[in-house]
């Protein structure tokens, strides 16, 4: 795991065509708001958590991120556990990130 402030996150998201970008926070605090682009595997749904884990690509790159940058350092450790060999954590989370926020919640009632 490499810690990342979001600096460093914007420049290699842009430049890494195998980043995928996962968002470990409930499903409550994703409605409030998220990084473009990002795929919620809460963390605090274990089972849940384990199995999307278990389906994802291990040749990727896993920017990973929650509401402090806590939650995350733990997504981080299980991802490599599970043979995952590069996820880096957005230090300070969501509420660090000063870059745009995508509201899910308004998307789908607009569709």
């Amino acid at each position: 795991m490499k810690n990342i402030n979001t600096s460093e996150w914007k420049e290699l998201i842009v430049k890494d065509k195998n980043a995928v970008i996962i968002d470990c926070r409930s499903s409550y605090e994703w409605d409030e708001g998220i990084i473009e682009h990002s795929k919620l595997i809460d963390l605090m749904n274990p089972q849940s958590f384990m199995q999307n884990v278990g389906e994802l690509d291990k040749e990727k790159n896993y920017y990973i991120y929650c509401r402090s940058g806590v939650r995350s350092v733990t997504a981080c450790q299980v991802l490599e556990s599970m043979g995952i060999k590069n996820t880096y954590n957005l230090l300070g989370g969501i509420f660090s990130w000063d870059g745009k926020l995508v509201f899910p919640s308004k998307i789908n009632k607009a569709i």
